[in-house]
């Protein structure tokens, strides 16, 4: 897949607890209601109870959000969601793969679980971002998608917490073509996706 062919940008979102979806929420909201990319969100949450992902990312995606399924070609302009038990990753040729882990193998792995399988198969189009959440799942996956040449957007950290998912991508290996608020991350998507051109960011290396 290079970039003159039709496939569309798959743009990989990873998050964790409360403050993750919002974030997400906030990221959703901000993008237009017509997008050329597939949209792969994936949020902690606990796994003994029934999730309404799905249903409280569509209050305010202007995107249609629905739960992926296995076998399923994804479609530009959704965003897709997976269960907690069934993890969410992308195969060959734009299909949704669901991992079930009934042993809870990838516990909280399942960010980088998405970012590598879309690493291997997003082709050159392809977007990492790593939002609020503890601990270091994404990073590796992150640095995947850079050394594929994808682009790579994390949440600026913040100073009222201790060191998680943002500032261990920052720290990891591989530079981040975008550090910032919701806002920033939701129109560097936008501007990647409609441009789709590298030339825009306002990079900030680390």
């Amino acid at each position: 897949m290079t970039d003159d062919t039709p496939f569309p940008w798959f743009v990989a979102i990873g998050a964790s607890g409360t403050d993750g979806l919002r974030d997400i929420q906030d990221v959703l909201s901000a993008l237009p209601p017509v997008l050329d990319a597939v949209v792969l969100v994936v949020l902690h949450r606990s796994w003994d109870h029934p999730s309404r992902l799905a249903e409280i990312l569509n209050r305010v995606s202007l995107l249609p959000v629905s739960v992926a399924r296995a076998g399923e070609r994804f479609a530009a302009g959704q965003v897709y969601v997976g269960e907690p038990g069934d993890h969410l990753a992308l195969a060959a040729n734009s299909f949704g793969r669901l991992v079930y882990d009934p042993d809870r193998r990838y516990r909280n792995r399942t960010v980088d679980l998405l970012f590598r399988s879309v690493a291997e198969h997003g082709g050159s189009r392809m977007i990492g971002i790593v939002l609020s959440g503890a601990l270091d799942d994404g990073a590796r996956g992150l640095a995947a998608i850079n050394e594929t040449g994808g682009l790579t957007m994390v949440l600026t950290p913040s100073r009222s917490v201790g060191r998680g998912m943002p500032e261990n991508a920052i720290a990891y290996d591989g530079p981040i073509d975008l550090i910032g608020s919701p806002i920033e991350i939701a129109a560097g998507i936008r501007e990647a996706v409609q441009s789709g051109r590298r030339a825009w960011l306002a990079v900030e290396r680390r």
